[in-house]
């Protein structure tokens, strides 16, 4: 089975995934924004610890009004942009199109699926250290791998085909258990992405202080106590044990959050913090520490100086 791939927000992630399925021969189909006519002259270059490439012909579009109905749909804008997909995917849609939202926080494939009721949805959970910052360049710097969390795909044949697509593009891809998978992912996010704004570092100094590597780690435990309230199973102390040393032997880095606040744009505080903190405390648990965090990112977010 042939797929069409179409990707919304051609950024850190969406160029790097959507690049490795280009370099295997996919159709890939992209949509730009600041960078169209640069990558329409010069192309896409991703920058990879795995082994770097250059897509010379790229599919791109500044709008999705001009890009084909596509079999999947990758999404990596941020979530702070998804009033916008009503107006977005509606072109790329055809009756079996499954979107997979390659996005962080909880509650976000709700949301969408409001918007679009009969849309087949597929949770992207990608551990991954990669930037873009500047026109048509990707730096990704380690890992790498991805996890699909099925929200409301119906059409497991085509589920197990990008799963297929992914492993031939040289990614390293499993299929997880929706709810389990968000809220692993919200282990890592919830204090590395707040505490590198808050305190403003990088991932390698939060750990390398004895303070804050035993803050970090109180962090990630309020996430794993607030997900087993929320009836999440396989998770406990020891995963935030494996994040910590996965953590350890990364590269220093700098999350999307500390990106979007260093270059003067909106935080995704929001799916990241409120969201979780709201699904935690309605289900009996309150992670104190991290309502804590979530309230300095919002006085950072309100009081940062505009450039």
């Amino acid at each position: 089975m042939n797929m069409t791939y179409g990707v919304i927000g051609t950024g850190a992630i969406g160029g790097y995934y959507g690049g490795k399925l280009a370099k295997s021969g996919k159709e890939v189909h992209f949509l730009f924004h600041r960078d169209y006519e640069y990558v329409k002259e010069h192309g896409l270059q991703v920058d990879s610890c795995d082994g770097s490439f250059h897509i010379d012909q790229v599919n791109a579009y500044q709008t999705t009004k001009d890009m084909p109905q596509c079999d999947v749909v990758l999404v990596g804008l941020k979530t702070t942009n998804n009033h916008l997909l009503p107006e977005l995917l509606t072109p790329l849609l055809h009756p079996q199109t499954i979107v997979v939202l390659i996005q962080n926080g909880i509650g976000v494939e709700k949301d969408v699926q409001q918007m679009f009721p009969h849309l087949q949805l597929v949770a992207g959970l990608a551990f991954i250290c990669s930037a873009k910052t500047e026109p048509g360049r990707v730096n990704h710097q380690c890992y790498g791998n991805i996890n699909l969390g099925n929200y409301s795909c119906r059409d497991e044949e085509r589920l197990n085909q990008i799963i297929a697509d992914f492993t031939c593009a040289g990614i390293q891809v499993h299929e997880v258990e929706y709810h389990e998978a968000r809220w692993k992912k919200a282990v890592w996010n919830m204090p590395f992405n707040g505490m590198t704004v808050a305190l403003n570092t990088q991932t390698d100094k939060l750990l390398g202080i004895a303070s804050t590597r035993q803050l970090i780690r109180e962090q990630m435990l309020e996430v794993i106590e607030a997900a087993q309230y929320c009836g999440v199973k396989n998770l406990d102390a020891s995963f935030a044990d494996k994040m910590i040393h996965n953590t350890d032997v990364m590269v220093p880095y700098s999350p999307s959050m500390k990106l979007d606040y260093d270059l003067h744009r909106p935080m995704e505080i929001y799916y990241l913090y409120t969201r979780p903190l709201q699904e935690a405390r309605e289900a009996g648990f309150r992670m104190s520490k991290l309502e804590m965090l979530e309230a300095e990112l919002n006085f950072l977010e309100q009081n940062q100086t505009k450039p």
